[in-house]
């Protein structure tokens, strides 16, 4: 199963998201039976894209982060290309769906190179 950085402050999840190409942030809440549930499935996709690097942030430890992503549910799920957000799924997501989008978005930017 895929490994994740966890982010401790905003800082943080911010350099991550400006030195990796391809960055996947996981906002969830230890309370979250949803989040609990959907993070060990996005590790398991996410084993199909090395290219695409993870940090799970947790919204109880860092508050801000809601306000700073425009987060209103969790899990949020965020995928960065180059900095700039791609994807946004947020509480309930189709794994497929996202496997889709993720195949699209990474074969677009990886051909450019």
């Amino acid at each position: 199963m895929r490994t994740y950085q966890e982010a401790g402050t905003m800082e943080e999840a911010k350099t991550f998201i400006g030195t990796n190409r391809f960055a996947f942030i996981y906002i969830s809440r230890v309370d979250c039976s949803v989040c609990h549930a959907v993070l060990p499935q996005v590790q398991e996709l996410l084993e199909d894209f090395p290219e695409i690097q993870l940090m799970k942030v947790d919204a109880d430890q860092i508050p801000t982060v809601a306000a700073e992503f425009s987060v209103f549910t969790v899990p949020a799920l965020l995928l960065f290309v180059d900095g700039k957000e791609m994807i946004r799924k947020a509480r309930f997501v189709v794994m497929a769906e996202l496997e889709h989008q993720l195949q699209q978005i990474t074969t677009h930017y990886v051909e450019e190179l």
